[in-house]
């Protein structure tokens, strides 16, 4: 199915809704139908969901449109009966810190057998790539990333991160085809 018809398909599904919510369908759509390429992106062989659960503080990630002018951002991760993840995610908006945005959504693992590996959807029918590239034994960092290299992030337990250990993720995320130099650190000044 071409680009243009699965436009006028959601168009046609979604009449009740807003122009804004068609436009960010189809800003959404359209990051994950990227020119650039998927290359294989090696994760973490082991994965307790249950250690990940939680609350991460976002420290760093590489600009995205649904994240833009937010500040103090976390992410927290709830497992659910059915298996799947319920995700959380907070930030303050920067010119206003008393305004929060949030973000409600799943993720669930495609392939069992891979556990770094995940999905993560925040609206049906959408869902993006959520890989856990590197993570901490002790749950307390992690550097997540999509496939196509669109989307990175470095989160921890604490709204700080040891530099040498922020450094050494960085390194990680370039020797994976990552465009660090676009890296952006996240303020946490909210309280």
């Amino acid at each position: 199915m071409s680009l243009e018809l699965f436009i006028i398909l959601i168009l046609r599904f979604y009449k009740q809704i807003s122009m804004k919510k068609i436009s960010l369908i189809i800003l959404i759509m359209t990051s994950f139908l990227s020119s650039k390429s998927e290359e294989y992106l090696p994760t973490a062989e082991k994965v307790d969901l249950h250690k990940y659960a939680g609350q991460w503080y976002e420290i760093a990630r590489l600009p995205n449109f649904f994240e833009k002018g937010l500040e103090c951002i976390t992410a927290t991760y709830t497992l659910r009966e059915d298996g799947k993840i319920s995700v959380l995610n907070k930030g303050h908006r920067s010119k206003d810190k008393t305004r929060i945005k949030e973000a409600k959504g799943k993720a669930w693992r495609p392939d069992s057998s891979i556990e770094g590996q995940l999905k993560v959807q925040f609206f049906w029918p959408f869902s993006g790539d959520y890989y856990i590239i590197h993570l901490d034994e002790d749950y307390q960092y992690v550097l997540l990333g999509s496939p196509n290299r669109n989307y990175l992030w470095i989160l921890a337990r604490e709204n700080k991160l040891d530099q040498t250990i922020y450094n050494n993720l960085l390194k990680i995320a370039a020797s994976h085809g990552f465009e660090i130099e676009n890296v952006i650190m996240v303020e946490h000044d909210c309280e």
